[in-house]
């Protein structure tokens, strides 16, 4: 037996199988690239028969993580420096302040600013963000920040500001959560337009609407009696053709829609 041409005979056969192997390689990732492309240029295609337009989508984020963060009960420690306010706790993680003398919110014009009135007067007062102006309940609603990303409605993660009718802060209801801890596997999430095309697909989105922005947060995935976990969760606020404005939130992993009970 010639070995050395048997050999070189099973160097071709690899080569060959090689480049045959290779060339599906290739056809695999080209079909599933336009696959990609159909899909989203379907989406975009079915909201413009809608006549449903955007702009300024945020980047497509690859991937995030589950957070977990347990309830915090308040201490005597922390509320005692808390200056020109007289506060109660109930049950532990419930504050209520009211202040002694009221504090401004609401300059010359009219406008409200509470980021002084948040990094001085609250406990950890930066980590909200505001979410609701109320000018006739004379209220602003604030969202706990998770990794620097809104927590929605959860009810222990809000504080609640209330002025009188000179524009002055004169009392605030608080909860918050602790140090928030990444768990599990980073997820793929959603891009921007996979959010849209899943509200579209479940008939959300009316005709000549418009998406006028997009929010990456937190919603409240697992409720225990002390911690809680949270899904990485698109807010997606949308601008009817009569002029009124909805919010709408899909679970950036699944694509579910969440509704939240916003009383």
């Amino acid at each position: 037996m010639d070995w050395n041409k048997t050999k070189t005979i099973f160097i071709i056969v690899f080569s060959i199988l090689n480049v045959f192997l290779y060339s599906l390689y290739l056809d695999r990732v080209m079909e599933t690239q336009n696959v990609q492309v159909i899909g989203q240029t379907s989406i975009e295609e079915s909201l413009g028969l809608d006549n449903i337009t955007f702009t300024g989508l945020p980047p497509a984020t690859k991937d995030s993580s589950y957070v977990s963060a347990k309830i915090v009960t308040f201490t005597n420690e922390q509320t005692k420096n808390l200056v020109n306010q007289t506060t109660e706790v109930l049950n532990g993680t419930y504050l209520q302040s009211k202040l002694d003398v009221p504090i401004s919110v609401r300059n010359s014009k009219g406008e409200y600013s509470f980021t002084e009135f948040l990094s001085k007067h609250v406990l950890n007062g930066t980590e909200y963000v505001l979410w609701e102006v109320n000018e006739e309940k004379q209220q602003a609603l604030f969202f706990q920040k998770a990794d620097d990303n809104p927590i929605y409605f959860s009810p222990d993660a809000m504080l609640e500001i209330y002025w009188n009718e000179e524009g002055k802060v004169t009392n605030y209801k608080q909860r918050m959560f602790g140090e928030f801890v990444k768990f599990n596997h980073k997820k793929d999430l959603l891009s921007p337009i996979e959010a849209i095309g899943s509200l579209s697909s479940r008939g959300y989105l009316n005709q000549d609407s418009k998406i006028t922005s997009m929010k990456l947060g937190y919603s409240t995935l697992v409720q225990l009696t002390e911690t809680q976990v949270f899904a990485p969760t698109w807010h997606v606020r949308v601008e009817l053709k009569d002029g009124k404005i909805e919010d709408y939130f899909i679970h950036a992993v699944e694509g579910k829609i969440i509704e939240f009970d916003h009383e």
